[in-house]
């Protein structure tokens, strides 16, 4: 990771002072980095160790913060782990307009590899990103959305840039397909039980630890998995509570929801949602040799699901 940080630093270098300014900002804001520990630890699992996959895993750094950027404009957010946003510190034009300096700087960085497969792994993740984005768009303030549309805009929106990123240490390797089907396999369940775990802490978290606000997701009128529960578990009257704060992005009755949401088990339910896909994303590493890369990726499926924050 030091070596990624390194590639992080000097590609984001540009002539434009504000660039600099909000760029380094929001990479260097505290992330977890899953994202490119994924593409080391499937490289190194299967032993290829050239300098490219630090490279690869600064450009899904940064086609993930792009995202960021982005995504707060959409949803006007202020907060973010921990810190102000760029849209609330530099504004919303200067936000997207550096987002888009990051996508494009990013492919830049996937053509010097000079591997097409990579090219199409990485340009496929970014059209399927901006999709979920859409549907998620969609969705906004819509009660009645099914299941399957809202783990739909998960597995485009979140578990694609996971599974992008497992699939490059399979490319970067070339491996067979079976094996970099498997690798995809791994990101697209870790990716969906990540988000799952993130709609757990919306209802459950420590603020503090979060670098974010307890209800900030109904607050953007977003119907996320432990909300679709509590309302199919609710009385009538329950039901009818959370489906006029998702409509309208009321926080008003906040407490009375999140224990609405505690009460039905909803969050319960959506853990161990995320158990089953930790579980499949466990199971995709059959295929790899052992090692302790893979224990790695192995603690990765532990980590998750259990985590606070």
């Amino acid at each position: 990771m030091r070596e990624v940080d390194a590639v992080i630093a000097r590609r984001l270098s540009s002539d434009v002072a504000l660039i600099n300014q909000i760029a380094g900002y929001i990479v260097h804001a505290g992330g977890k980095r899953m994202r490119p520990k994924l593409v080391l630890l499937f490289a190194n699992a299967l032993q290829h160790t050239s300098a490219d996959r630090f490279e690869l895993a600064a450009v899904v750094e940064f086609i993930h913060t792009a995202t960021l950027l982005h995504d707060d404009v959409v949803d006007e957010s202020s907060m973010r782990r921990g810190k102000k946003t760029a849209n609330a510190l530099f504004g919303n034009a200067a936000s997207v307009l550096v987002g888009d300096f990051l996508y494009s700087r990013a492919f830049q960085m996937m053509v010097s590899v000079n591997q097409m497969r990579v090219l199409e792994v990485l340009a496929d993740a970014t059209n399927v990103i901006a999709e979920g984005e859409v549907l998620q768009l969609m969705n906004m303030h819509d009660p009645d959305i099914s299941v399957e549309s809202y783990l739909r805009v998960i597995r485009f929106k979140t578990a694609k840039l996971f599974e992008a990123s497992a699939r490059l240490g399979a490319v970067l390797a070339r491996s067979e397909n079976a094996i970099e089907e498997a690798c995809a396999s791994y990101g697209r369940a870790l990716g969906t039980a990540f988000q799952l775990i993130d709609d757990v802490l919306d209802y459950e978290g420590d603020p503090a630890a979060l670098g974010k606000n307890v209800g900030d997701d109904l607050r953007e009128g977003k119907p996320t998995l432990p909300l679709l529960i509590a309302m199919e578990r609710g009385s009538q009257t329950e039901r009818e509570l959370i489906r006029h704060a998702i409509e309208h992005g009321e926080v008003e009755r906040l407490n009375d929801i999140v224990q609405i949401v505690r009460r039905t088990g909803a969050l319960e339910a959506t853990r161990e949602a995320a158990r089953t896909e930790a579980n499949h994303a466990r199971d995709a590493l059959n295929l790899l040799p052992s090692s302790i890369w893979r224990e790695a990726l192995l603690e990765f499926c532990a980590q998750s699901v259990e985590r606070s924050f």
